[in-house]
């Protein structure tokens, strides 16, 4: 059975006194690609921040290779092996598209392994490229360095739907060739639940379903009820 790369229990988190999400627990595991769905506002983003250590929890444990990371700086957490690709690509657009793969943390591959194009818009500046280009620039700046566990938010955001699939399974391709685990967030349900191994759907900051992947995709009345639920009672909170 593969190890556990990333176990949290009972966290609790959000901003000061506002707790986003509450005593939840989820896990990654080498080599699998775990979806966290839900809708907007039910803490998603929530929890990647405080995964990569740029949100404190208010309680519960967050493990990392088997080692609590509660309180240990982002950059640290990245030289251990944590990738993080948040929802705004937090790409330099005045730079070119060398200079921002120039700005990962002790890069280990090429960053053209994954996504050869990138090599003829070397020179192009970050800010002209398509939307498609410029997440392909953040996911190749972030697996240069190799990481163990890589965390996406959003990854199809303003993205036409044959590029998501593209990038969906090249991210396939790239688990299955390192072993990695990925924790994707994700608004395209189904999308994601066709390339996820397991799923969990947060609603309100509470899990309400988990489970493989492809019997939540098979759910569509369950998952939809849940989502109806949610909309019922409006968001209260950060996705």
């Amino acid at each position: 059975m593969a190890d556990d790369l990333l176990e949290i229990q009972a966290l609790t988190t959000g901003y000061g006194s506002i707790k986003v999400v509450r005593d939840i627990d989820l896990r990654v595991e080498e080599g699998e690609i775990v979806a966290l769905i839900g809708p907007n506002g039910a803490g998603k983003t929530t929890t990647l921040l405080t995964i990569a250590g740029l949100l404190q929890s208010s309680s519960g444990s967050v493990r990392f290779k088997g080692t609590s990371i509660k309180g240990i700086e982002p950059h640290v957490l990245v030289r251990r092996g944590l990738g993080f690709v948040p929802d705004d690509r937090a790409l330099l657009p005045s730079l070119t598209v060398a200079e921002n793969l120039r700005l990962s943390r002790t890069p280990v591959r090429s960053p053209y392994e994954v996504f050869p194009e990138l090599e003829a818009l070397n020179d192009r500046r970050a800010g002209l490229l398509s939307g498609g280009e410029q997440q392909m620039l953040a996911l190749a700046r972030v697996l240069t360095t190799d990481p163990r566990l890589l965390m996406i938010d959003e990854l199809s955001m303003g993205l036409a739907p044959i590029v998501v699939h593209r990038l969906l399974e090249t991210l396939k391709t790239t688990v299955k060739d390192r072993g990695l685990g990925v924790l994707l967030v994700e608004q395209h349900v189904q999308q994601a639940l066709a390339i996820a191994d397991r799923a969990y759907v947060l609603v309100h900051g509470a899990i309400t379903l988990a489970g493989n992947a492809a019997d939540l995709r098979d759910s569509r009345d369950l998952l939809e009820s849940t989502y109806l639920g949610a909309a019922d009672h409006g968001p209260t909170g950060s996705s």
